[in-house]
């Protein structure tokens, strides 16, 4: 991969409109449907994500944190049934909640196609982070492009059996 590299896009059609989409996307409750990387378990927060600068928090589980932990995730983007996105940031491990996102984002925009398709890009992008200590400790992308893929197919599945 190009070391210059500082995003992932991947794209689907599926066949909903995109408000049955959004309203999945913006429902954390739901997030675990849909996590292609296996580290959503639950959110802590069940309120539907309603505008840019709400934060949203979520129990999660990967060996890469040396188990379960929490992340609050800062939403920058969102555009009724178009767009939503988030950074997330982990808490601290004393609980105590981050000041900030940590510079990588999921975001997810909404294309209809025609009345009941909705083509769905989701981009990985790490381009905001620059803590030194950080990018000594993740490597970018910490998600390949497969889980992406298995993240808009388990999408697609949550979204159609409403």
């Amino acid at each position: 991969m190009n070391t210059e590299q500082t995003h992932l896009t991947v794209t689907r059609t599926i066949d909903v409109p995109a408000k049955d989409v959004f309203a999945v996307l913006t429902l954390p409750a739901r997030h675990h449907e849909f996590d292609g990387s296996g580290f959503v378990r639950a959110a802590d927060d069940t309120e539907r994500i309603t505008a840019v600068g709400e934060k949203f928090v979520m129990n999660m589980h990967g060996d890469h944190m040396g188990g379960d932990y929490r992340t609050h995730n800062f939403v920058t983007a969102y555009d009724e049934n178009k767009m939503v996105g988030w950074k997330p940031a982990p808490e601290g491990e004393d609980g105590s909640a981050p000041e900030g996102p940590k510079g990588w984002e999921w975001l997810y925009e909404l294309t209809p196609k025609g009345s009941d398709a909705t083509e769905v890009s989701l981009t990985y992008s790490w381009s905001d982070v620059t803590d030194p200590e950080l990018l000594k400790q993740i490597r970018f992308p910490m998600i390949p492009e497969e889980d992406l893929e298995q993240s808009l197919n388990l999408l697609a599945a949550a979204v159609t059996k409403d």
